[in-house]
């Protein structure tokens, strides 16, 4: 089996940049055997320090899921109107535009390889609903606009964070689950097989909205219900106050255990809590997106430091689909 790696979140360049390090970097990551290519985080541009040096060393064989939240988060520090979601006009627009110059980077990346290699492209239904009002109407209305779009072989599909909960305070606050799945089952109706939307299931963000380890599962059987799951990614979460921070979307590693040599001893994201969820899964090995995101703590790792938790983490995965 092969996987999807969030590489960006697990980088040595963690603030600033450094095309040397990064190098090194990813000459690591073209070495391991079990990775499928990169979830691939969309700023605004192909690559948000320099196009040319993320073409440059690329694995060429690599497949790519793009994520759209990096750029959303930045927007929307300018902009708390800002999202494919938003009741404000404007604000939905300036989302359209940012998720339009994202198409026209799958499009650069596959002319660049000469193939279809960007397989989906996940977006995000912005803004935060306890700074702006959103609606099932605009997502569905800024879909409409995205599916009229040449996604060069891409596919359109919505990845879950946390919904807003009056009772807690928010990391994303987007969209609840059951109001993008009622969207894209209701789009769905009318598509053609190749057109289809998806939803991704990010491990660390169901269960920072749920505040239970169980609401990853139950965010996985409600996707796979709506016959709409396309994916699931791997990225911790812990209530407690590490140095990743309890209850932050800091991609937290799993926790420690005869497997995992390096990992964060408090996060809830265990062997058998991803083994569940992949369990529940009707086809885990078939799903178009499948990885991990991680990140990695102190920030001063090294590249064999941080090399060893991606490794550590991948094994969990390959323990499920390869067993002993």
């Amino acid at each position: 089996m092969q996987y999807y790696l969030g590489a960006y979140a697990a980088s040595p360049n963690h603030s600033g940049w450094d095309p040397i390090l990064e190098t090194a970097y990813y000459n690591e990551l073209k070495a391991l055997p079990n990775i499928k290519g990169l979830e691939h985080p969309f700023w605004g541009v192909l690559h948000q320090h320099d196009d040319n040096w993320f073409l440059a060393n690329i694995d060429p064989k690599w497949n790519y899921v793009f994520t759209c939240i990096p750029g959303i988060m930045n927007a929307l520090g300018q902009n708390p109107m800002f999202g494919i979601a938003s009741d404000d006009e404007a604000g939905r627009q300036a989302a359209l535009a940012f998720i339009q110059q994202a198409c026209a980077a799958i499009g650069k990346l596959n002319t660049h390889l000469g193939r279809q290699a960007v397989t989906a492209i996940q977006i995000q239904t912005a803004p935060a609903r306890h700074k702006a009002a959103s609606s099932k109407a605009s997502l569905l209305a800024s879909l409409q606009t995205m599916l009229s779009w040449n996604w060069h072989g891409a596919h359109i599909v919505i990845e879950h964070c946390d919904a807003y909960i009056d009772s807690q305070t928010p990391s994303k606050g987007f969209l609840a689950l059951s109001d993008e799945l009622d969207v894209i089952t209701q789009l769905n109706a009318a598509l053609s097989k190749e057109q289809q939307l998806g939803m991704v299931i990010n491990w660390g963000r169901s269960v920072f909205e749920t505040r239970r380890v169980e609401g990853a599962v139950e965010h996985i059987q409600a996707a796979q219900a709506a016959g709409v799951l396309s994916g699931l990614m791997f990225s911790g979460v812990s209530d407690q106050d590490s140095e990743y921070g309890a209850w932050r979307d800091s991609h937290q590693p799993p926790r420690n255990s005869d497997l995992v040599v390096k990992g964060e001893p408090g996060s809830w994201m265990t062997e058998q809590a991803m083994r569940s969820c992949l369990a529940v899964c009707n086809d885990a090995a078939g799903l178009p997106v499948l990885g991990a995101k991680i990140g990695i703590r102190p920030h001063s790792a090294d590249i064999g430091q941080r090399m060893g938790y991606i490794r550590d983490t991948l094994a969990i995965l390959d323990r499920y689909f390869l067993p002993s």
